[in-house]
């Protein structure tokens, strides 16, 4: 598995909030659903993204931005426009006092906004559950990026806005499909620019001696690796694998091994009916109970929990 695989495998959208949102100015919308991720593609007019002590965003047609929660922000067509509106966790809709909107803004089959024929058009898709999206891929995000139409021209676009609006038995299966495969399309060429900043780890496996040793962990992560073994692998001394790992990677050997090994785990908690004990030996623990205990020090929840929750 390369890097990216690994890094990219993990959106599964579950019924994710998908929308076209359609508005004439003057217009602006406060999101405050907490979402670990939303995706947005201008279709037609402009839009700006207004974070939160963040750096703004204009979006003209053909631009992708993402942004990744739980913080909130506004989407306008200008920055100094007043909310019309306000977007609670789940989807929920309100006035900006509080007050439910009561489907006011609905134009039809995931169509909401002021007139179907605005001369803003957006697409939406927002995943509604961390669970949804790998822990790491998160971590390796900003708040907000973009991809502009000129470095990235979305072949997806046509096909979404047809699919968006159609009322159909199994739609929201393929909306879901959909929309993992804009993340990923997506985040493969924002992580493709010159000048991205991938996470260290992923920067490390360029790194002669380093990226065979997480090439290592992140394909065998059941072995029980020890730092002299792979320092054996990569023919170097534990401890100067041990320095030059913690260098370019921002931690120890062990410690990445640990975060890989739980990250594979709540994937397939989330994702299969596996036994805690069948993933606890997949994943390079030798009981339930081990991984229990070192689950839930790093997810504040049981494995079990974890497994409900993600339904």
């Amino acid at each position: 598995m390369d890097a990216l695989t690994g890094l990219l495998e993990g959106p599964r959208a579950r019924g994710a909030f998908m929308i076209r949102a359609c508005f004439d100015p003057p217009w602006a919308v406060r999101v405050e659903d907490r979402a670990p991720l939303t995706v947005m593609l201008l279709v037609r007019g402009e839009a700006w993204l207004l974070p939160d002590g963040g750096e703004r965003l204009l979006l003209r047609p053909g631009d992708l931005a993402i942004t990744r929660g739980p913080g909130p922000y506004t989407c306008a067509d200008a920055p100094d426009t007043v909310p019309q509106a306000l977007i609670l966790p789940g989807g929920e809709c309100h006035y900006p006092d509080g007050r439910p909107l009561n489907g006011v803004m609905d134009l039809g089959v995931r169509t909401w906004g002021d007139g179907p024929d605005g001369g803003t058009v957006m697409l939406i898709g927002t995943y509604q559950m961390r669970g949804e999206i790998g822990g790491r891929l998160l971590d390796a995000l900003p708040p907000l990026l973009s991809l502009t139409a000129e470095v990235w021209d979305c072949p997806l676009t046509p096909f979404l806005m047809e699919e968006i609006v159609r009322d159909a038995p199994g739609q929201e299966v393929v909306l879901d499909r959909l929309l993992d495969l804009l993340v990923i399309a997506a985040l493969r060429a924002w992580f493709d620019r010159p000048e991205a900043e991938p996470p260290a780890w992923y920067l490390a496996l360029s790194d002669p001696v380093v990226g065979p040793v997480v090439r290592l962990l992140q394909d065998d992560p059941a072995h029980p690796w020890t730092v002299a073994a792979l320092a054996s692998k990569a023919g170097v001394s534990r401890a100067a694998l041990a320095r030059r790992f913690t260098d370019l990677v921002g931690e120890p050997p062990m410690t990445y091994l640990t975060g890989w090994r739980l990250a594979l785990a709540a994937d397939r908690l989330r994702d299969t009916d596996d036994t805690i004990g069948a993933i606890a030996r997949h994943v390079g623990y030798g009981s339930a109970f081990a991984l229990s205990t070192a689950f839930k020090r790093t997810y504040d929840v049981s494995p079990q929990e974890w497994r409900t929750r993600a339904a």
